[in-house]
C-alpha cells in the first residue's frame, strides 16, 4: 500500500502596497529656496556685500554729514539704496541659477510642477526683501545710537509710513529682478538688462522732449522716488503702478510662460 503525497505550492508573499509619496509642501519648497540663496558663493557674497554697503553708507553719514542730518530716518533711507540696487540681482541668480548651473533637470524631476517651484522662489525673494527692511532698520538704529553718543542729532522720530513704503519698494525691486530672470534665463544677460534698460529709458526720457510725458509714468527712477517720503498722493501711486505693470508684471508673466514651456536638457 502506497500513500501519495502532493507537494503544496509555495506560498507567495502578498504584494506590499507602498504609501503614496506626498509632494513637498509650498512651505518646504520655500525653505529650500531660501537656503539656495546662501548656498552658492555668489549669493552668499552678494548678501554680505549688501550688508557691508548699507553699513558703510551709515558710517559715511556719521563722518561727513552735518550733525542735524544724523537721524534715524536719514540712516534708514540711505541704507535702502544699496539694498534696492543689489537685492534684485539675488533674485535673478535664484531664477537663472537653475539653468546656468544645470540643476533645473534635478529640480523639475523632483518637483515636476514647475509652477510650484517658481512660486516658492518668488515667496523666498519676498521674504528676503522683508528681511532686508529689518536689516535697514537695524543698521539705522545702530547709526542713531552712535550719532547720539558722538554729538550728532541722534533723533529717533520717523514717520512709520516710510517703513511700509520701504517694504513696497524692496518687494517691487526684487520681483522686477525675478521677472527679468524668468524672461531671459541667462544670468549675465538678465543682470545687464535689468540694470541697463531702466537706466537707458530714464536717460532718453530726460533727453528727448516727446518722451518726458511717458517717462513720468514709465521711469521707475521717477515713480519710485515719492515712496522715499512719508506722504504719497494717489496720482503718485498710480504712476508707480503703471511703471510696475511695464517693468514687473509684463516680464514676470512672459517669463513664467517661457519657463513653463522651455524644454529641460
Amino acid at each position: 500500500m502506497t500513500t501519495a503525497t502532493t507537494a503544496s505550492p509555495p506560498a507567495t508573499a502578498a504584494p506590499q502596497r507602498h504609501s503614496d509619496v506626498r509632494r513637498p509642501s509650498l512651505l518646504r519648497l520655500t525653505g529650500v529656496e531660501l537656503r539656495k540663496l546662501v548656498d552658492t558663493r555668489a549669493g552668499l557674497w552678494l548678501l554680505i556685500t549688501i550688508g557691508l554697503l548699507a553699513a558703510a553708507l551709515v558710517v559715511i553719514q556719521l563722518i561727513w554729514t552735518d550733525d542735524a542730518q544724523q537721524t534715524f530716518a536719514n540712516f534708514f533711507l540711505s541704507s535702502l539704496l544699496p539694498i534696492g540696487l543689489l537685492l534684485p540681482v539675488l533674485g535673478i541668480l535664484s531664477i537663472t541659477g537653475e539653468w546656468s548651473q544645470r540643476t533645473a533637470l534635478t529640480t523639475f524631476a523632483l518637483v515636476p510642477r514647475r509652477g510650484r517651484v517658481i512660486v516658492a522662489k518668488l515667496v523666498a525673494m519676498v521674504l528676503a526683501a522683508l528681511a532686508s527692511v529689518l536689516v535697514s532698520l537695524g543698521v539705522a538704529a545702530v547709526g542713531t545710537l552712535v550719532a547720539g553718543a558722538t554729538g550728532g542729532a541722534g533723533t529717533w522720530r520717523m514717520e512709520w509710513a516710510l517703513v511700509l513704503h520701504a517694504v513696497v519698494l524692496q518687494v517691487a525691486n526684487v520681483l522686477m529682478g525675478a521677472g527679468f530672470g524668468l524672461l531671459l534665463l541667462n544670468t549675465p544677460v538678465a543682470i545687464v538688462a535689468f540694470l541697463l534698460l531702466p537706466t537707458l529709458w530714464s536717460i532718453l526720457g530726460e533727453m528727448i522732449r516727446p518722451l518726458r510725458g511717458p517717462a513720468d509714468w514709465l521711469d521707475t527712477g521717477r515713480t519710485m522716488e515719492p515712496l522715499l517720503t512719508p506722504d504719497v498722493t494717489a496720482g503718485q501711486w498710480g504712476r508707480f503702478a503703471v511703471s510696475l505693470l511695464v517693468w514687473l508684471a509684463v516680464p514676470l508673466v512672459a517669463g513664467l510662460v517661457r519657463t513653463l514651456r522651455r524644454e529641460v536638457s
